[in-house]
């Protein structure tokens, strides 16, 4: 079983890094069918449901190799914040002229 290692993006309700985690999730096995009746999308695998979070990415890679998976870790996107000041939206030179 192939896992993956990584740290999601934060949603674009959140704005903190306190809940930072690493998490694991496994990748497809069998291939997906559509189902005749309903139209859906379905495979027979049940690990593709399963989404595992750890605090740390060590945590994270001791429990896949306690477990025997083979896994695959995807590196930490770095994020920039840009600092911006509410006045920003009055400047003269601006690209777009700020209107109501």
């Amino acid at each position: 079983m192939r896992a993956r290692i990584f740290k999601p993006s934060r949603t674009a309700m959140q704005s903190g890094k306190g809940r930072a985690r690493w998490r694991i999730e496994f990748e497809d096995l069998g291939p997906l069918e559509v189902d005749p009746l309903m139209g859906w999308t379905s495979s027979a695998d049940t690990k593709r449901q399963i989404r595992l979070d750890f605090p740390t990415r060590e945590e994270a890679i001791a429990y896949a190799e306690r477990h025997g998976y083979d896994y695959r870790v995807e590196e930490e996107k770095s994020s920039t914040e840009k600092r911006m000041a509410y006045s920003d939206n009055f400047r003269a030179d601006r690209v777009a002229p700020w209107t109501h």
